[in-house]
């Protein structure tokens, strides 16, 4: 199925900022299903959601 990127945040945000989080969190209260997930190869983190709630 996959998943859909909605944003991606640097990891080198300062101490006790969180904005991936942030974020996430706002989509979910926004009724979006949003997770957030590291990307290593990039050293982001990225804010996703289903490819298929998405779509729908």
């Amino acid at each position: 199925m996959g998943e859909k990127v909605l944003e991606r945040f640097p990891a080198g945000s300062p101490r006790g900022s969180w904005p991936a989080e942030e974020y996430a969190a706002a989509r979910r209260a926004a009724g979006e299903p949003a997770t957030v997930v590291m990307d290593l190869r990039s050293d982001a983190f990225l804010v996703v959601v289903p490819a298929q709630d998405i779509d729908s």
